[in-house]
C-alpha cells in the first residue's frame, strides 16, 4: 500500500503534476492540501478519469483539502466537530478495509505576535483533541497532511535563526507532541534524516537548489499501520518540474 501527501498549492495549476505521480507511483490513497477550489467546481471528473475516488473540502481561492483512493470512501467528516470554523483545512474518512484517514492543512500561524498565530494555537487545540478522539476508535489510523510544524531543529535548515518562531515555537511543537504521546508515529522522521527530510522549500533565494529547506509536512501512523511500513520517501523530483508546487510530496510504503 501507498500514502501520499501533498500540499499542491492549487490543484488547478498542478492537476498534470498529480497525473503524473498518479500514473508513476500508482498510490492506493492521495490525500490533498491547498486545493483552492471551490465544491462546485473541484475537478471530480478529471480525478475520476484517472481511476480515483474522490472526496473533498473547498473553498474559493484559499485552503481545501481532498482525498483520492482506488476505492469508495465512507464515514466521511469534513472540518473539526465542534469548531466553528469557515476555512476548509480538515477532512477525514475511511477506507473498504477499515483504514481511517485525516488529512489537515494546519494554519501557517503567520508570526508568532500575530493574531493568526492565535487562530492557530486555537486550531491545533482542536484538532489535536479531535485526533485523540479519532484514535481511541481507530486501531489503523494515519494522520497526514501539511501541519506548518517542524517539531524538531533539524527540521529547518537554520536551527538558531527560526528559533522560537512561528513553525517552530514551543507552543506549536508541543500540540505536535501531544500526538505523538498518544501513540502516533512520525514515520518520515524515522526513515530520514538531514535535508533528505525537507518537504517545503521557499520560492525565492534559490533555495531548492540550496537545500534550504523546511520538514512540515507529515504522515503520522497508529502502532497498527507503522508496523507495516517499509519506506518513506520525499519525491523531489515534483518540486523541479516547470511551475512546481512549493512542497514536494511525501510517499510511505507499507507491506
Amino acid at each position: 500500500m501507498r500514502i501520499v501527501t501533498w500540499n499542491v498549492n492549487s490543484l488547478k495549476v498542478r492537476l498534470l503534476h498529480l497525473e503524473s505521480l498518479l500514473k508513476e507511483h500508482t498510490p492506493d490513497f492521495i490525500c490533498l492540501q491547498e486545493t483552492k477550489t471551490e465544491d462546485q467546481n473541484f475537478l471530480r471528473e478529471e480525478i475520476e478519469e484517472l481511476g480515483y475516488s474522490v472526496v473533498y473540502h473547498g473553498q474559493k481561492t484559499y485552503n481545501g483539502v481532498a482525498i483520492l483512493s482506488r476505492e469508495k470512501m465512507h464515514d466521511v467528516q469534513v472540518g473539526i466537530p465542534g469548531l466553528q470554523d469557515e476555512q476548509a483545512r480538515v477532512i477525514a474518512a475511511t477506507s473498504a478495509d477499515g483504514l481511517r484517514l485525516i488529512n489537515a492543512y494546519v494554519p501557517n500561524g503567520e508570526s508568532t505576535d500575530s493574531q493568526k498565530y492565535q487562530y492557530k494555537l486555537k486550531w491545533l487545540r482542536a484538532f489535536v483533541d479531535f485526533v485523540l478522539a479519532e484514535a481511541a476508535q481507530c486501531s489503523e489510523l494515519v494522520v497526514l497532511g501539511d501541519f506548518n510544524i517542524a517539531p524538531k531543529d533539524q527540521d529547518v535548515y537554520d536551527a538558531e535563526a527560526f528559533r522560537g518562531k512561528v513553525l517552530c515555537s514551543k507552543q506549536e511543537r508541543d500540540l505536535y507532541q501531544e500526538l505523538l504521546n498518544s501513540g502516533l508515529c512520525d514515520s518520515l522522521d524515522e526513515f530520514l534524516d538531514g535535508s533528505e527530510r525537507f518537504t517545503w522549500w521557499d520560492y525565492r533565494m534559490n533555495a531548492f537548489r540550496r537545500k534550504l529547506g523546511l520538514r512540515i509536512d507529515h504522515i503520522l501512523m497508529s502502532d497498527a499501520v507503522r508496523e507495516q511500513c517499509i519506506s518513506v520517501e520525499v519525491l523531489k523530483s515534483y518540486r523541479k518540474m516547470e511551475r512546481p508546487s512549493d512542497h514536494a510530496p511525501v510517499m510511505a510504503s507499507t507491506h
